[in-house]
């Protein structure tokens, strides 16, 4: 799944007024956090996650998440990213 211009445009409006569903902390992306996004990705499609952390761990986290969830980073400001991944069977969000 890759997605153009126009597409990542629309989904950084629709990410913008929503709330971090899930925080990455000190302890890493673990099993628990890793369930946690997925859940949120099969019920929302897009999500905000808040990743705590130096830049380089952060970096790191995003690209295993986008690795492991098979998601899209639509926006990445400062310790905030947002990942769309449709759900083929409940679509809820259209680009």
């Amino acid at each position: 799944m890759s997605l153009n211009n126009n597409q990542i445009k629309q989904l950084r409006g629709l990410c913008h007024d929503l709330s971090p569903v899930v925080m990455v902390a000190d302890k890493g992306l673990s099993e628990n956090v890793r369930a946690e996004i997925e859940t949120a990705l099969d019920s929302h499609e897009l999500i905000k996650v808040k990743l705590r952390g130096e830049r380089e761990q952060r970096r790191e986290w995003i690209d295993r998440i986008l690795a492991e969830t098979s998601s899209e980073l639509v926006q990445k400001i400062g310790q905030v990213a947002c990942f769309y991944r449709p759900n083929p069977k409940n679509r809820k969000i259209v680009v």
